[in-house]
């Protein structure tokens, strides 16, 4: 599928005929890293093999001291050394990363003590904010992750415009917001960015294979994971909090789905795949490569590499190393919510659904809208209707959806032979009484069909403007409606 457009960038490069660029790789000074190096020694290693977030603390703690050694080593004071302080404090967090590697490669261990194929430990709750559709607090060590759902009528997707063929309505929006807070940091509130936007949409992609479809649930789903704490995969982390609000609303998906990030760490031509990893793993490491899907298959990808370059044979021992991850993180996502709900929050707007046939649109919306205003201003109910016939109806009133439902019902209903309905006399002639069986349809009751005794005249039996109960007896080729009294 891709080889036209890589055919089609290799043409361009062609003609372009672009020349390749010297650069230097900006690196400490070496003088620098020395230093740094050999004040670091000891420091390190096992001594910081903790689980976060205290090697983190242990980490700012032996920072902290560095700087103070550095500052009397050079003979400077505060404001002289921070001149030079982000030199020395660059090539102290390289030496960090070298010793991540350094334990990963040659000892087996982590930077929090782990296993290289171990999760972090779990925690989640659901449904713990009663005035949302639907909600849950998804915790995988230090990050966490909390989802909010909202569900509401098809009228609310969002309408996506762009230059891509991927134009029309967007039923599911998943949306992510990370703050400076999370990390422990003052930033500023504003608009989400390529980040925020990147995650959000890993999330959404991961579990729109598994959304049931409008006919079925004829809502548009907001879903929104705030996180509230991060220390790596909080992609995955929202991929796991959605996936359990979700449940929690009572969306009926078809599977539940689990997420994970993956971690190499190449020694030569010696990979170390890493599952779960965390900040520290995905700053030294080569590879952050995101997996979603359930218990049957992936969902989604994505991936991130520092390499020239990925041999299948590693890339296949991720895929196949993340699917234990994954069912372990399930695991621990069904304990807590088995499956979806088999009720919708009592918040929640109820949507019933019916079918047309799309030539039938119209007679709905009506002249200028005003069939389709009159419904709504009556009954209360908000009526959405798709170009294939689908129409929505949704209201927190049981009482309001029916009027609505019966009221389309009757507009688009065509008439069947052998049922009853129930009908209001339009008009009266010497051979029988025309009937109004649903809107814009009349059939005629003849006047031995009236009732089982002979009679006279029919207005001794119906008067105009009265309601009877007629059966359809037959249609004839011009569309005449037969009707009969008797025996109701």
């Amino acid at each position: 599928m891709m080889q036209p457009a890589i055919a089609l960038q290799r043409e361009l490069a062609e003609k372009v005929a672009p020349a390749q660029q010297e650069y230097d790789l900006i690196l400490p000074d070496e003088s620098i890293q020395q230093t740094v190096n050999a004040w670091a020694d000891g420091k390190f290693g096992e001594k910081i093999r903790r689980p976060y977030p205290e090697r983190n603390e242990m980490i700012s703690e032996i920072r902290a001291e560095f700087h103070e050694a550095m500052a009397e080593k050079l003979g400077l004071d505060e404001e002289e050394y921070s001149e030079v302080r982000g030199d020395y404090d660059e090539a102290f967090t390289l030496a960090l990363h070298k010793d991540v590697r350094r334990g990963i490669v040659a000892e087996r261990v982590r930077p929090d003590g782990r296993q290289l194929t171990e999760i972090r430990p779990l925690s989640s709750e659901v449904g713990f904010l009663p005035r949302a559709h639907g909600s849950s607090l998804f915790t995988r060590g230090v990050t966490q992750g909390m989802n909010i759902v909202t569900l509401a009528p098809l009228s609310y997707s969002q309408l996506i415009d762009t230059m891509e063929i991927t134009d029309g309505e967007r039923r599911y929006m998943h949306h992510y917001n990370a703050p400076g807070y999370t990390v422990g940091e003052v930033k500023r509130m504003g608009s989400p960015g390529r980040r925020e936007i990147g995650h959000g949409y890993l999330a959404e992609r991961a579990l729109l294979p598994v959304l049931p479809t409008e006919e079925d649930f004829p809502y548009a789903i907001r879903s929104v994971t705030e996180i509230m704490s991060q220390n790596g995969s909080t992609s995955m982390a929202a991929t796991c909090s959605s996936c359990l609000a979700l449940m929690d609303a009572g969306v009926p998906i078809s599977a539940p789905v689990s997420g994970i990030a993956m971690g190499l760490m190449m020694d030569g031509d010696t990979p170390y795949v890493l599952s779960d990893i965390a900040d520290a793993e995905d700053f030294a490491g080569d590879m952050d490569f995101k997996v979603t899907g359930t218990s049957k298959g992936i969902t989604a990808l994505q991936m991130d590499m520092k390499v020239h370059g990925l041999p299948v044979a590693v890339l296949r021992q991720a895929i196949e190393q993340s699917k234990a991850g994954r069912a372990h993180i399930l695991e621990h996502m069904l304990s807590v919510l088995p499956g979806p709900r088999e009720s919708l929050s009592p918040y929640a707007p109820r949507i019933e659904k019916i079918k047309i046939d799309p030539d039938k649109i119209g007679v709905i919306i009506g002249k200028g809208g005003e069939t389709i205003n009159k419904i709504t201003s009556e009954t209360g109910a908000e009526i959405d209707i798709k170009e294939d016939g689908l129409i929505t109806v949704a209201s927190p009133d049981g009482a309001s959806i029916e009027k609505a439902m019966n009221w389309i019902k009757g507009l688009v209903e065509e008439p069947e032979v052998g049922k009853i309905y129930e009908g209001k006399v339009v008009g009266i002639k010497d051979f029988g009484a025309f009937v109004n069986i649903l809107p814009g349809i009349d059939g005629m009751v003849h006047i031995s069909k009236l009732a089982e005794r002979r009679v006279e005249k029919v207005t001794d039996v119906v008067k105009e403007g009265q309601t009877v109960r007629v059966k359809i007896t037959g249609i004839d080729e011009r569309g005449k409606i037969n009707l009969t009294m008797i025996g109701l």
